[in-house]
């Protein structure tokens, strides 16, 4: 038994003093002879488009769509406006005068 453990014993240590032993040095010449290399493309991201929202477009016509009827039709409201603002105005000076003469400010 003791044989046997001891036979053990120095194989196990052959086998270790064996390893170290082989080390050694390695030289490698290589040749680069051009040719198709086939490689997995690199993944792309993009990013998706950021979400946004138009107001839908609005259909306006005026009959023949006559550029100088819009004309016309815009500056008669311009000057329907400025009629109402001079009437307003003028009826609150008129009140304005009214409660004066009778000692109203």
């Amino acid at each position: 038994m003791n044989r046997m453990i001891v036979g053990v014993v120095l194989g196990a240590a052959a086998l270790a003093a064996s390893t170290a032993a082989s080390a050694h040095v390695d030289v490698a010449l290589g040749v680069d002879v051009p040719g198709v290399v086939y490689g997995q493309p690199e993944p792309a991201y993009i990013a998706p488009p950021p979400v946004a929202y138009a107001a839908p477009p609005v259909a306006m016509a005026y009959g023949d769509d006559d550029w100088r009827a819009r004309q016309w039709r815009a500056r008669e409201w311009r000057e329907h406006e400025w009629r109402e603002h001079e009437r307003r105005e003028h009826e609150w000076r008129e009140r304005e005068w009214h409660d004066r003469d009778r000692g109203g400010y």
